[in-house]
Order: structure tokens, then sequence, then C-alpha cells
């Protein structure tokens, strides 16, 4: 079955959010209301407290609410009523235009170098990987991966199995922590899981904190409950979460340095839009594909991969993710997949996003398009994509022969 947290911590912030309207700017009539919203957001803690024990958004919040309790001289006894706070006119509220140099990258960096290089990385569908180096693999990895480690920021995702026992997995929980970086930010933790897309960071702020440069990494929702976007301007990157049917899809764009941006390379660790899924991890797609096409199987056969429920033959299936994908790329052959691997509709609507993600973040646009190469081919000598191998051979031989006889 899938995996649902039991700790609501994200639905304690999206209320005390929701309650306090952002605004951090408090007049002297408005401090009764806002320790109300906090003693509220308090008791919602502790109502979440034993489910949340090693939950890393519910300790940054329990110690945000009582240092703001401290700030805001809050009794803890009280009335925990939630009413809402008036909302302050646009940029009254975490605005700040006059942020230090060096908390914008770009501007930073064009001090001292030419333009930057910048990266792209995703995770969506079942799961499928675009690594910063443009390769593209399907993956396994059930459970709690690293995507990103670096100086600036961690990310980890959870992924979960769709069907009871299916080997087919998508992301279920993802966790950014962005580090605290000099004058710019604090730390900040954001955390995403089904159902539960929050606007804000895990303490109910919607920016970088209380340094002069906050304002450089923000937090804004395009569709309630559906898209976030981060930006950490400070590092130069934007940061695309969504949430399509009930799994959540992750994009990132990121200059070189930052991508690059660790203590130790080489002990590093796992890191999977860096380095892509470890090979033990890795589903051959291309083998897996082929015999669907060929056999027109509804469904990945064997004891490890359970049918799904809805059938999907491999024409309906083509047919169905030509309506969003009419380039029949790797993000096409991924739609395909995994509506005959998990007979869900959704996982069309994943690849389709994944690819306009791809569009607004890839600096390069003419790698929007990722296709498969031929597998039986030399390194250096590749096919264009779709050509058989075969019928290679048979021309380099033809060429040989028709030399012979000059």
């Amino acid at each position: 079955p899938a995996v649902t947290s039991p700790c609501k911590i994200l639905k304690c912030n999206s209320e005390f959010w929701a309650a306090t309207s952002g605004s951090h700017h408090l007049g002297t009539e408005e401090v009764p209301e806002f320790c109300t919203a906090l003693r509220a957001y308090a008791h919602c803690t502790r109502r979440t407290a034993r489910t949340c024990r090693g939950d890393l958004a519910y300790h940054s919040a329990v110690h945000g609410i009582d240092d703001l309790m401290v700030q805001h001289n809050c009794s803890k006894d009280g009335p925990t009523s939630q009413p809402r706070l008036r909302t302050l006119p646009p940029g009254d509220s975490q605005e700040r235009s006059d942020s230090p140099e060096i908390c914008h990258y770009e501007k930073s960096f064009h001090k001292h170098s030419a333009t930057p290089n910048y990266t792209h990385c995703g995770l969506f569908g079942d799961p499928h990987l675009r690594t910063f180096t443009d390769t593209f693999q399907t993956c396994k990895v059930q459970g709690a991966w690293p995507l990103i480690d670096n100086n600036y920021l961690n990310v980890q995702v959870t992924n979960t199995p769709v069907l009871p026992g299916s080997a087919a997995t998508a992301t279920s929980k993802l966790t950014i922590i962005f580090k605290s970086f000099q004058e710019c930010v604090d730390q900040k933790v954001y955390q995403a899981e089904m159902d539960e897309l929050p606007a804000a960071f895990a303490d109910g702020s919607k920016n970088g904190g209380d340094k002069h440069g906050a304002n450089s990494l923000k937090i804004t929702e395009k569709v309630s409950g559906q898209h976030i976007e981060i930006q950490a301007k400070y590092i130069g990157t934007t940061i695309v979460v969504r949430q399509v049917g009930r799994y959540l899809t992750f994009a990132v764009r990121m200059p070189e340095e930052v991508v690059n941006a660790v203590e130790d390379r080489d002990s590093q660790g796992l890191y999977l839009c860096l380095r892509g899924c470890p090979l033990n991890q890795q589903i051959d797609f291309q083998t897996i594909r082929s015999a669907q096409a060929t056999e027109g199987r509804t469904r990945r056969k064997g004891p490890s991969l359970p049918a799904p429920p809805e059938a999907f033959t491999y024409e309906t299936a083509t047919a169905k993710c030509r309506e969003k994908l009419p380039v029949e790329d790797l993000y096409f052959q991924s739609c395909v997949f995994d509506l005959l691997t998990t007979g869900d509709v959704n996982f069309m609507l994943a690849a389709y996003y994944a690819f306009e993600d791809v569009k607004m973040l890839h600096s390069n646009k003419d790698k929007l398009h990722l296709y498969e190469r031929t597998r039986d081919l030399a390194p250096g000598n590749t096919a264009p994509s779709g050509t058989p191998a075969t019928l290679w051979v048979a021309l380099l031989c033809l060429s040989q022969c028709w030399l012979c006889l000059l």
C-alpha cells in the first residue's frame, strides 16, 4: 500500500502560515493575535509529537515556536483559536531590495568570470532521472536517496512502491535543506510529501530568515497544492516541485560551480543528480520497452511485478502519451513505460510536466529532447537514434566490397 507519513507537521506549518498571512513585521495591536496563533501551532505540534519523533521538520518547528514565543513575549497559556491577521501590502513583508551583492550569484559572478554555466537535473515518474550531465536513467531506488549533496544544500527523496509488492516506485516525500550562507540566509528546511505540498518552509516562513539578504531565498506558490518554485538567488539556483496525481516531481537549474562545490569529491558518496543511480538500481529500459512493444504486453510479468489495476496495451499507451508528448524522445518512452507498469494516467502528466520544466530550466535549448543511442555500437561510433546496428554493419560491408571491385 502507498505509504503516508503519520507525522502531520506539514499540516501544522500550513495552518500557522495561513493564520498569520506571512506577517513578520507586526504592529502592537496584532501581537495578541499572533501569540494566539503561536499557541495553536504549539498545540498542533504536541498532538503529532509521538509520530514525528525523528522528523527534522518537526524539530525545526518546535525550536522555531519557542524562539517566536520569546521574541513576542507570548504566554504559553491562553486561547488557541486561529484568527487570521491582516495581510500587509505587497512589498512590505519580507521584500528587501537592498540585499548584499554577494547574495545575488550572477551579479557577484560577473565581477571575476564569464557567464556561469547552468546545468539541470530532474526526477519524475517511476522514477526517471535526468542527471546534471544529461544522462537519462530509469531506476528502482526504493526508500530514501540523496539527489543533491553539496556545500550549499541537500536534497533527499523517498520513493515508495506504486502497487503492493511492485518494483515500480515513485517519489512520495522530498526534503530540501538550504544551509546557512554568510549574511544572506539562515538554514531553511522545505519538506513535501504525498497530498501535502506546502508553500512555505518548515518553520512557516517564505524567505531566508532574518539576515540582510533573506529575500535571496524565496518560495512562490504557482498552483495551490500542485506546483511551487523556490528561487535561491544567492547560489543561482531554481527548484521546481510538483505534485502530479499522488506523487512528487523534482527539477532544478544550478550553476556548475555550485553542483561541484563539495569538500571531498572522491569520498562524497552517492549523489544521484551528479553520479546517477547505482548499476544494481538501474532498470534496463530499452530491453523491457522492446519486449512490451513486440509482445504487446499490457503489464510487466514476474513475481515482483504484479499487474496494474488498469490495462494499457502498448498501442493504447503510446496513443495516450502522444496526446501530451508528440516527440518520441525519452520523455515519451518514459510515459509509455509508466502507463504499462502502473496503469496510472497521472504518470503521463508527470512526464509532460517534467519536460515542461526542462524547457524552462535547461540552458541549452538544443539538448531539451533526449534519445537513446544504439547500444551495439562502440563508444564514439554513435548511430542516429532508431537506426539498427545491423544496417550500419551491412552498409560497411557493402562499402568494403565496392572498394575491392574497384
